[in-house]
């Protein structure tokens, strides 16, 4: 059998929509719960990039057959020592030498730009869970990665939500909010509110758990999420966002937001919560999630799964999000590999 990798970019249509199907048929496979592998978003990664990544795109070929795909984001505003990886093998091709030779053309470009560092992620099965399958660890750590970010995939259903105890979780998180008042939104962060949410955008790669993971603070200001914005626009995302504020000083200290996007209505992500931590002990991580959980669903009537992802040693943001209902479906762990 004969294994080829070939570079590719946004012109070429023909492999794109070869990468595309390989990503497609691996999605089914690896997490058959999730929303369908979105194309919009696979088109907008390349062609509406976020701001500040340079990602390389490969893809394998074997026996001229399309099998899998690299696509390799390289950081260029910050944490420039490093790479964020994704690499995915049809299943109908797996274990015929398509994710090594995928693996060892990654090697080439990380020290082709100067990386010392690559992370991805890989899914794996929870005692009590579905089915996963543990190849993605098992690839990693045969690749000579180390695990050094546990992190655990919590959904909830809507539907189910006990709105009564939903009531009583908000009465007693505005119990404790005196001094603050919350502001929601849907879309692109109002002028007034940017700054901070630049802010807290940026806070997040300190203040989340990160495990073994050398990662450094991101540079965000108001023209990087400006940017964002105009990325996420191009991947068809909904999003909606509750922050509170604080009343004496009129700055956001405190912010959620959830997203929908154009491949499956029924389906949410979880995104950013923060709350800066001189405003914590307040419980306006509970405030700003329960209300917009309710945000959300005045707008997206049809979502009946939302997930989110906390890292496992994240204690108060997993308490909250179970107060809401959320319950684990599977593990996640990303994987380190210096080079």
């Amino acid at each position: 059998m004969s294994i080829t990798i070939t570079s590719f970019d946004a012109t070429d249509t023909a492999a794109i929509e070869a990468a595309y199907q390989v990503g497609a048929a691996a999605n089914d496979a690896d997490v058959p719960d999730y929303p369908p592998f979105c194309r919009r978003r696979f088109d907008a990664k390349l062609r509406h990039p976020f701001p500040g990544i340079v990602t390389l795109w490969a893809l394998a070929r074997l026996d001229g057959v399309p099998a899998g795909f690299l696509a390799l984001d390289l950081p260029q505003l910050d944490n420039t020592d490093n790479a964020t990886v994704e690499l995915a093998v049809d299943p109908a091709y797996r274990r015929h030498g398509v994710g090594r030779a995928l693996h060892e053309h990654c090697l080439r470009l990380l020290r082709e730009h100067g990386r010392k560092r690559v992370i991805g992620m890989a899914v794996s099965a929870l005692p009590d869970g579905p089915a996963r399958s543990g190849a993605g660890g098992a690839f990693a750590a045969a690749m000579g990665a180390r695990p050094a970010l546990a992190e655990v995939r919590r959904r909830l259903d809507p539907t189910g939500v006990d709105q009564v105890a939903l009531d009583a979780l908000l009465a007693d998180a505005r119990a404790h909010t005196e001094g603050y008042r919350t502001v929601r939104w849907h879309g692109l962060v109002p002028d007034e509110h940017v700054a901070d949410i630049a802010y807290l955008d940026g806070r997040l790669s300190t203040d989340a758990p990160m495990g073994d993971l050398e990662w450094e603070a991101e540079k965000v200001d108001a023209e990087r999420i400006r940017d964002t914005e105009r990325a996420l626009a191009a991947r068809g995302r909904r999003q909606y966002h509750v922050a509170a504020q604080h009343v004496a000083s009129g700055r956001l200290v405190a912010w959620t937001v959830l997203d929908v996007g154009p491949s499956a209505d029924w389906h949410a992500f979880q995104q950013i919560t923060l709350v800066d931590p001189e405003h914590r002990g307040h419980r306006l991580g509970l405030l700003v999630k329960v209300e917009n959980l309710r945000h959300l669903l005045a707008h997206e009537p049809s979502v009946r799964a939302i997930d989110a992802f906390n890292a496992a040693s994240n204690s108060h943001m997993i308490a909250i999000n179970e107060q809401l209902g959320f319950r684990p479906v599977d593990g996640w762990t990303d994987w380190q590999l210096t080079i």
